[in-house]
């Protein structure tokens, strides 16, 4: 059931949401003000001065070394073993007023110089003597900003479980939000939350006057009970809450009847561990909600359990559910929706539409009207295989889109297998055979299972880019795999015992891939027909191996996550971490690689671009993780 909402006269929308409210088609006044560049997350800006014929010049403009690396200097010891290694330097920083916004992995926020990189002031809530966070530990993907005009205010989530508000202009905690400058978010769930199983590492959105934050969760755990995922709402000024929504319903709310009559008291996870977008002007949120915990067994949580896989969108002042659709029933495969929501505006069949689409670790594009919930072209129920564990009650059937295509392959058939001489092909069936697999939502079975995607998809955190030149949106995505294994439940212990998952990597024939490439890929669709563009391999992929000498092969991608993408008027950038570790420029409207540069060390996370002093710059974040390499923001520019 749908609600459309009524018109709001622009006097209203000012009133309430001008403040904050970012235009949705890309960042403004050579400024990236958002997380993704604006609040519908479109990576985008208008921005022109670095071309396809001048950003082979692109240099080195200044590098800022993260604040932590002091911390960790400062405690030889510590380091030495590891106690303040980061997961990975995720985040990505913001551009509001002629400064630089950055977190660190270790919970501090720093305001830099975007001219010279200098750090203009850093502030340490010493949060890490807490220990490490829950999930991924010391990671940090950035932070939300808010202005009424006069004040200033920074918003993140740092260490355990805190939410934050700092002084934009002097770098000191609001003393007048919450307590001190910050919430405990343990508190006010409904019950009594585990730190050891309960963090933040997306940034919070802030939409008019108030700040909204999901969370992330230990999900590999083999217990039924574990933190609920129940997205909150909170004053910008006061840090009073504003609402809650909860996405495992309590007794009598909408969805209840989705999920066993005491879920809502043991049940978890259905979080938002990634990122939120929101529509300012019809004052809406939407929230990519994640899967429930454990990822890969449901026995006791009968039913779809909505709101979990589903994308929600809220009234943002008042937290009330205006629409929603569940994009996996019933999940037991790890299929969160991974990124925030691109919101679109697209012409189709001459009809203009205010669309929101949600890219998938399936590598399915899920396009809604972004009102009222209407899908843009029709989403079908198929039948899908169903489960034979024991005390499980799959879905009989699961939405697939039926535009755009699909951006990679998924499932794991015999067909799906790399091929690359018939004596790879046998050996990789040798390995395939040992395995349960089948067709996507082919639930999994004790003992061990390949799922194809796999918990990293298909598309991450990074997400999609929306360009409003071409109405082009352009998806990233890595085919990565998952070999689950599952230990059963005994029957006399069904109520006790959960369904205990392991989740590795699997390697191919001679340590190839498995299966057929392309490994990472850039996708391009043209959003007013719901056709693919264009279709990249990013990287070489395993072209060198020794078994495959003498072989004419394309390029196939290289096996290795894709940080996020950013286009301006001109370019499309994106980088690649981990194996290789540079910044790719693209031709946007064809794909072509026009261009690469090496970086010092991983990344991770999403580029930005501003102006400053007449020049145009591009910014990202490296190192961290389990490399070790310094931390650092590096920005590039024309000589």
């Amino acid at each position: 059931m749908f609600r459309i909402l009524a018109a709001r006269s622009l006097a209203l929308f000012i009133l309430a949401f001008g403040h904050s409210g970012f235009a949705q088609q890309g960042a403004p006044n050579g400024e990236w003000p958002a997380y993704g560049g604006d609040l519908g997350h479109s990576k985008y800006s208008p921005l022109d001065q670095i071309d396809a014929d001048n950003v082979q010049r692109l240099q080195t403009a200044w590098t800022w070394t993260s604040v932590d690396e002091e911390v960790r200097n400062a405690n030889q010891v510590i380091r030495e073993r590891g106690s303040f290694r980061s997961y990975a330097y995720e985040m990505t920083p913001l551009m509001v007023n002629g400064v630089l916004y950055a977190t660190t992995s270790l919970g501090q926020i720093a305001a830099i110089d975007p001219i010279s990189g200098e750090t203009l002031w850093s502030y340490d809530p010493v949060l890490y003597v807490d220990g490490r966070p829950a999930v991924h530990g010391f990671m940090t993907r950035g932070l939300a900003y808010w202005t009424d005009g006069e004040q200033e205010r920074l918003f993140y989530a740092a260490g355990r479980t805190f939410l934050m508000s700092i002084d934009a202009k002097t770098g000191q905690p609001d003393r007048a939000f919450n307590s001190g400058g910050r919430v405990d978010l343990k508190h006010g769930l409904g019950r009594t939350i585990d730190p050891a199983l309960y963090a933040v590492s997306s940034p919070p959105l802030v939409v008019g006057d108030v700040v909204i934050v999901g969370s992330a969760m230990t999900e590999g755990t083999d217990m039924k009970e574990a933190p609920p995922g129940h997205v909150r709402a909170f004053d910008v000024r006061t840090g009073e809450l504003k609402w809650i929504f909860h996405t495992i319903p309590e007794p009598g709310e909408y969805g209840s009847d989705t999920w066993p009559a005491d879920a809502w008291q043991f049940s978890g996870g259905a979080n938002v561990w990634t990122l939120m977008s929101a529509d300012p002007e019809l004052g809406l949120v939407y929230l990519p909600v994640g899967t429930t915990v454990p990822d890969y067994y449901g026995g006791h949580r009968h039913g779809d359990n909505l709101f979990a896989n589903s994308l929600v969108a809220l009234d943002a002042k008042t937290g009330e559910r205006v629409w929603h659709f569940q994009f996996v029933h019933h999940s037991v495969w790890d299929y969160d929706p991974p990124a925030a929501p691109n919101l679109i505006d697209i012409v189709v069949d001459g009809k203009p539409i205010k669309a929101v689409a949600q890219i998938t670790k399936q590598g399915f594009t899920f396009v809604f009207d972004r009102a009222t919930g209407e899908p843009v072209w029709p989403i079908e129920e198929r039948p899908v295989p169903q489960s034979t564990v024991l005390g499980e009650q799959t879905s009989p059937t699961q939405p697939f889109p039926t535009k755009p295509p699909l951006f990679l392959t998924n499932g794991a058939t015999e067909d799906d297998l790399v091929d690359f001489t018939p004596a790879i092909k046998q050996e990789a069936l040798d390995i395939f055979r040992q395995y349960h697999s089948g067709p996507l939502y082919t639930p999994p079975v004790p003992g061990d299972n390949i799922i194809r995607p796999g918990w990293s998809g298909g598309a991450n955190w990074w997400g999609a880019a929306f360009d409003p030149d071409s109405k082009s949106l352009i998806v990233p995505s890595w085919a990565h795999f998952s070999m689950v294994h599952i230990y059963p439940p005994a029957a006399e212990l069904q109520s006790d015992l959960m369904i205990r998952p392991r989740v590795r990597d699997l390697s191919g024939p001679r340590g190839l891939p498995l299966f057929k490439p392309p490994y990472s890929q850039l996708v391009a669709f043209d959003m007013n027909v719901g056709d693919k563009l264009w279709q990249v391999p990013v990287g070489e992929g395993p072209k060198s191996h020794a078994a495959l000498q003498g072989l004419e092969l394309p390029d196939m991608g290289n096996y290795e996550k894709l940080g996020g993408p950013l286009l301006t008027k001109t370019l499309l950038f994106i980088g690649q971490g981990f194996e290789t570790n540079r910044l790719g420029v693209y031709d946007k409207q064809t794909g072509a690689e026009l261009w690469n540069l090496d970086l010092p060390a991983r990344f991770h996370a999403a580029p930005i671009t501003y102006m400053a002093g007449g020049k145009q710059y591009i910014v990202l974040a490296v190192g961290g993780g389990v490399s070790g390499a310094a931390e650092r923001v590096i920005a590039f520019a024309l000589p």
